[in-house]
């Protein structure tokens, strides 16, 4: 069964490219063109992914979508925007999108892009004890769930798998780069400050029980 690909875009030419792309790769798209329906469609089909247009009509826009799909479901959201100011990216990333991809833009790309997304999150553990401790936190790969004192945090896929990252190479001093390969993928095309937005949200997350360190000229260090 082919894995379905919602696409929340109001404009016909877009919707139809990205249909023709994902078909090509071989995913099973839905269209949805208001955020309204984008929510019914979600629930009714619970797609695999959803690539996100921020400027939709109607009540609900991308963002809204973004918030309310993140309040029950973290599955990999790709947002499209024809926004391409640093602070619409960051806050993009902030309320729970995987990646951000500005318009005008490559069909490849973004398809290269929602692959490598999927790739990290639909990894199958090797060991049903893939699990890591640091104080209060548990980071458990097999339920994908991290808890702080035994309360669950809600996290993005993203801020899980670079939490998962940090855990498992305490102590060392990452760079941004070695960060976007291990947590992103090294065939990532986006800019390298998106791993100053997910520390930024993980140190907000879980305060001063997750001691991550920035390491100047480098990067970052959880000790």
């Amino acid at each position: 069964m082919l894995a379905a690909v919602l696409i929340v875009e109001d404009d016909p030419s877009i919707a139809e490219l990205l249909r023709a792309y994902l078909e090509r790769a071989e995913f099973s798209p839905i269209v949805a063109t208001t955020g309204e329906h984008a929510l019914s469609l979600f629930e009714a089909e619970r797609p695999t992914a959803v690539i996100l247009d921020l400027n939709l009509p109607g009540a609900l826009d991308g963002l809204d979508v973004c918030r309310s799909l993140r309040r029950y479901s973290d599955v990999p959201i790709v947002m499209l925007s024809a926004r391409d100011q640093e602070l619409d990216r960051i806050f993009g990333l902030e309320i729970g999108a995987d990646d951000y991809v500005t318009k005008p833009f490559s069909p490849r790309e973004l398809i290269a892009r929602l692959k490598a997304i999927l790739r990290r999150t639909q990894l199958t553990p090797t060991s049903a004890t893939n699990i890591e401790v640091l104080g209060a936190i548990t980071w458990n790969q097999e339920r994908r769930t991290a808890t702080l004192v035994d309360d669950a945090v809600p996290l993005t896929n993203r801020e899980f798998d670079l939490l998962g990252f940090l855990l498992t190479h305490r102590g060392k001093a990452l760079s941004r780069r070695q960060l976007l390969d291990g947590v992103w993928g090294p065939e990532w095309y986006g800019d390298d400050r998106t791993v100053d937005v997910h520390i930024r949200q993980l140190r907000r997350k879980f305060g001063d029980s997750l001691p991550i360190a920035t390491v100047w000229g480098v990067g970052y260090r959880l000790a």
